[in-house]
């Protein structure tokens, strides 16, 4: 290859391409932090989310790098929702994203039904020229604009995710599911069904992946069974089955309703580890003693027979009333898992839990009221347990206990980009804390004694976000790195098959691991492969969950309008000021221009906004008072005014 080649080669490059309102893009390059940006008319037809190849444009000193999109690799988006219009007898879609640029033709032969003023799905089925409009036909008439059903299916389907399966699909559970357990099943499983056992879940919760159980032992030690939904054991490889939930790759959870990665027949049943009922399960059963101890660790298929089905709440007042049914198993777990949560943060984890918006809402799916939900010792138990069974089957088929070698899927957490951090730092500065830099990098124990000074502090959520932002995104991956959130060596999900494919991965690998099979090393990039998809999936649907969230937010203060709350200045920028109302979280927008006292000047160092005649000063993390002024649903923004 000469050097012309060589150069020519080097001109190109692929990332996922980020498209603003205003129709500009922004490429971040695979692997890289660099970044190139794309004039409106180089787009060529690529949309937001899209991974594209793109031609660099020759760089000029001082000036950040261009290019133009030359080929779209993979699209992100299946279709679009948004208004059906007709003008000049040309019927067209307006999307709700406003980062589609383009209005979509629908051929009146294409309309399938729907009617002018509809909310419907539109997928594109021809965009080959950038002068000329997208053609598309409606997939799906969802029902009116800002009706519940509608809106919240549309925030589904514009992300991939679908309510309905296939008819094959369906099929294939349904007679799984009245197969049900057979003799033939329970060949060669540990039989656990005598021992005492039970699910830790939410109130709503359906799908149940996992139970844990706990017997005294004759040396005084204590053996608990983390037991998962065998959802292998049914789900087959080569199946519509398979293929269906390897698409999907995850549960999708929006405000009112799960779409899940499997039928309903599977995981709300014969896959969920209900009360009262045998199920089948793959289990990591630990010898310890009550200080987390572990003598020894055990892998493999089992039974079992679930004794109740607790809720978080009814299980934290048994502890909190130090009585009730499975109290002293409740509180045993309970001790250990603190003990457990202590080691985790004495080895490095950082505190990142946010808090979880809940809505109540009527029977038409109009939210009454918003909430925080909060954590107690019951959900911090749960997941201590979780994240044991996670690390151990990842520590296990990682080979460094047994000495084998195998492809596998971990759960990594890359450490945090050191420009982010010094960002981090600065910032923090700013609001009086100072914070020293090791290698670049914030030290974990110094984050945690921050969050627990802020425990109380109007700033606390401010300063945790601003912590997570700087954080890399955990992703799935046969490469393993680790997890620096949780300061673990090895990581990987194992306790959610019904609801994430990686776990059913990871299951598979570990149980060929345990048979002694090999996976051939020509097949391992197939792993990888499914592991990029199984984290571009993950990110979609925490996409439609915080889409669904800020959409239900925006309905509740758009009924709200006139009405005063207080809350929280969370962002200061030169257009004015965001506001968090401290209940229900709503995060609206103070205008500067709507700031009529005076002449407000931003103060980027100090994060805030000084009146020049007044000098009132409005700053990050400050209380303040506001009106509700207005709400846009298609927008999904709110309007507050300073009272």
């Amino acid at each position: 290859m000469d050097s012309r080649q060589k150069q020519k080669i080097d001109r190109h490059a692929e990332g996922i391409i980020t498209i603003s309102h205003k129709g500009m893009g922004v490429v971040r390059i695979k692997g890289k932090d660099d970044t190139i940006e794309i004039e409106h008319s180089f787009l060529h037809t690529a949309c937001h989310g899209d991974t594209v190849k793109v031609l660099l444009h020759p760089k000029r000193s001082g000036l950040t790098q261009t290019g133009e999109v030359v080929e779209i690799l993979r699209r992100s988006k299946k279709g679009y929702s948004g208004v059906l219009e007709k003008e000049n007898d040309t019927y067209f879609l307006i999307p709700s994203d406003l980062r589609m640029y383009a209005d979509i033709i629908i051929p009146e032969n294409k309309l399938a039904g729907a009617k002018i003023g509809q909310k419907v799905f539109v997928i594109i089925t021809e965009w080959k020229d950038a002068k000329k409009a997208p053609i598309g036909e409606v997939n799906k008439i969802l029902g009116m604009p800002m009706e519940h059903n509608a809106e919240m299916e549309a925030i589904a389907l514009e992300k991939g995710f679908s309510a309905d399966f296939p008819s094959v699909v369906k099929k294939e559970a349904i007679e799984i599911s009245k197969r049900g357990i057979t003799e033939k099943d329970l060949k060669d499983r540990r039989d656990m069904r005598s021992v005492t056992t039970f699910t830790i879940d939410p109130v709503d919760a359906k799908d149940f992946d996992d139970a844990i159980s706990l017997e005294r032992l004759l040396n005084g030690h204590l053996e608990i069974g983390i037991h998962i939904a065998d959802v292998t054991h049914y789900v087959k490889l080569n199946t519509a089955l398979d293929d269906e939930a390897q698409s999907r790759g995850t549960s999708v959870y929006l405000v009112d309703r799960t779409i899940p990665m499997l039928p309903e027949e599977l995981s709300n049943g014969l896959c969920s580890l209900n009360p009262n009922v045998d199920r089948l399960t793959f289990s990591a059963v630990f010898e310890l003693d009550m200080n987390g101890k572990i003598y020894s660790e055990w892998f493999g298929e089992t039974i079992i027979h679930s004794d109740k089905r607790f809720t978080y709440e009814n299980a934290q007042k048994i502890l909190d009333n130090k009585k009730g049914e499975f109290y002293d198993e409740l509180n045993i777990l309970n001790l250990i898992a603190k003990k457990l949560n202590k080691k985790r943060f004495d080895e490095g984890a950082i505190m990142l839990e946010q808090e979880e918006v809940k809505f109540k809402l009527d029977e038409h799916g109009v939210p009454i009221s918003v909430y925080t939900k909060e954590r107690g010792d019951t959900n911090k138990l749960v997941e201590e347990f979780m994240l044991l069974a996670n690390r151990r089957v990842a520590e296990y088929m990682s080979g460094k206990k047994i000495g084998k070698q195998s492809v596998f899927l971990y759960r990594i957490h890359d450490l945090p980009n050191k420009d982010k951090m010094g960002d981090l730092a600065t910032f923090l500065k700013r609001l009086g804390y100072h914070m020293k830099l090791k290698d670049g990098i914030i030290p974990s124990e110094e984050i945690n004694i921050l969050i627990g000074k802020l425990e109380h502090n109007p700033l606390r959520d401010t300063v945790h976000t601003a912590i997570i932002r700087t954080m890399a995104k955990a992703i799935y991956s046969t490469k393993n790195i680790g997890h620096y959130g949780l300061g673990f060596k090895f990581y990987t999900h194992f306790t959610s098959p019904i609801r994430r494919y990686p776990d059913v991965i990871v299951h598979r690998l570990l149980k060929d691991f345990l048979a002694n099979k090999a996976i051939p090393k020509e097949k391992w990039y197939e792993y990888e492969h499914m592991s990029e998809e199984a984290s571009s999936q993950e990110k979609e649907a925490a996409e439609a969950e915080r889409s669904s969230i800020k959409y239900k937010q925006v309905e509740y203060m758009s009924k709200r309008v006139g009405q005063t709350y207080e809350g929280i200045i969370t962002g200061v920028t030169e257009w004015g000021l965001y506001v968090e109302e401290k209940e229900t979280k709503c995060e609206g927008m103070i205008r500067m221009r709507d700031l009529k006292d005076d002449y407000y000047i931003f103060d980027k160092k100090f994060m805030s906004i000084r009146g020049q005649k007044t000098h009132k000063k409005y700053t990050l993390g400050d209380k303040a008072k506001f009106k509700v002024v207005g709400a846009d649903m298609n927008k999904k923004t709110i309007d507050y005014t300073l009272i």
